[in-house]
């Protein structure tokens, strides 16, 4: 069996709450997700299965919350913008 990563993918997704959004939460997803599936499959240590499953799920609240995030700067930006041109 191989070793587990659910140290490292719980790492890259409290990171991509913290500070990192995409850039550790797409890598926790996907890493968690296929380990979840070795784990399942017998392929893989399953000691790990709490960590890996709380990396993913950080991953995946840290990528959600990103995009969020740029949606409603999006937005702001947009409704600055079209105040500014009222203002002239």
């Amino acid at each position: 069996m191989r070793p587990h990563r659910g140290t490292t993918i719980l790492v890259l997704g409290i990171l991509s709450l913290v500070c990192c959004g995409f850039i550790t939460g797409i890598p926790a997803w996907i890493m968690g997700s296929s380990d979840l599936k070795a784990m399942a499959a017998g392929e893989m240590d399953p000691s790990g299965e709490g960590q890996t499953k709380a990396g993913k799920i950080c991953g995946i609240i840290g990528v959600v919350l990103t995009v969020v995030g740029i949606v409603v700067q999006v937005i702001l930006l947009a409704t600055g913008a079209a105040v500014g041109m009222r203002g002239r």
